[in-house]
């Protein structure tokens, strides 16, 4: 009895282990994200002439421009702030908690949930922000999230450098 006992047991901590584990690839990605970086540019996609928009529930999209990040992937914690520009941006620093999504047979994307000094959700009741990871190098990295404009599909692109 103990050894069917210590049978079950090990295949249950196995089952565990196995569900919550971070693939390989995915741990090369946070490595790679891991570390600082200054948001450069914002484009977009399916969007045509100039646009006023606010995104991630935080400002105008040109306030993002030139915005400093940073993640610890040792911790998944992390932070971006933007800077004050005149009278259109506020200057704001955001605690953030991030991780790599590992959908199945979707891309990797990185997500992330804006927290409080003790790290407690801020946004209780969404599901955070999620950027499909277009490409990502020790120098670079080139995020996109899609959105609906005017009832059409349309995305932002999100091109960083490491600082």
């Amino acid at each position: 009895m103990k050894k069917i006992t210590l049978i079950i047991s090990s295949v249950i901590l196995v089952l565990i282990m196995t569900s919550c584990a971070t693939s390989k690839e995915a741990r090369n990605y946070k490595s790679s994200v891991n570390g600082k970086w200054q948001l450069q540019t914002i484009t977009t996609e399916g969007i045509t002439g100039k646009i006023k928009a606010q995104i991630l529930d935080e400002a105008d999209f040109n306030c993002f421009v030139g915005s400093n990040w940073s993640f610890n992937q040792y911790n998944n914690l992390g932070f971006y702030e933007i800077s004050k520009n005149g009278g259109e941006c506020v200057a704001i620093k955001r605690n953030i908690r991030w991780t790599i999504d590992e959908t199945a047979g979707m891309p990797k994307r990185l997500g992330y949930k804006r927290v409080d000094e003790k790290y407690r959700a801020v946004d209780e009741n969404k599901g955070g922000f999620l950027f499909t990871i277009v490409s990502i190098d020790k120098n670079n990295m080139q995020l996109k999230s899609n959105i609906n404009f005017e009832g059409k599909p349309a995305s932002f692109i999100y091109n960083f450098t490491k600082n």
